[in-house]
């Protein structure tokens, strides 16, 4: 359930960081409104996932679906460059995400 919770806390953080944008530097109320409560579910989601997973796991894995999820969703949203560089590297912390779940004994 903590792996669940952790993936559930990643969502979260994508929808935070992707709100930041939105709220123009936090002048437009509502999609700040938006990015705080997201942070708040993400964090809150974080720390229940650390009382059973180890934290330098569940922060790195937690960090790396934000950090995936944020740059494919600039890539949509946002018009960023989407390279074959920039794909790969990504690739990469996919694959990093899942090797720690994997070694971390999550299956």
């Amino acid at each position: 359930m903590s792996w669940y919770i952790l993936f559930v806390a990643g969502i979260f953080e994508i929808a935070w960081a992707i709100g930041l944008q939105y709220s123009d530097g936090f002048l437009k109320p509502l999609p700040t409104a938006g990015t705080v409560v997201a942070l708040a579910i993400s964090m809150i989601l974080l720390a229940r996932a650390v009382t059973e997973l180890p934290i330098g796991t569940a922060y790195a894995v937690w960090t790396g679906i934000g950090a995936v999820g944020t740059a494919t969703l600039g890539i949509v949203l946002f018009d960023e460059p989407m390279t074959l560089a920039r794909v790969g590297f990504i690739s990469v912390i996919v694959v990093g995400i899942v090797g720690l779940h994997l070694v971390s004994g999550g299956h």
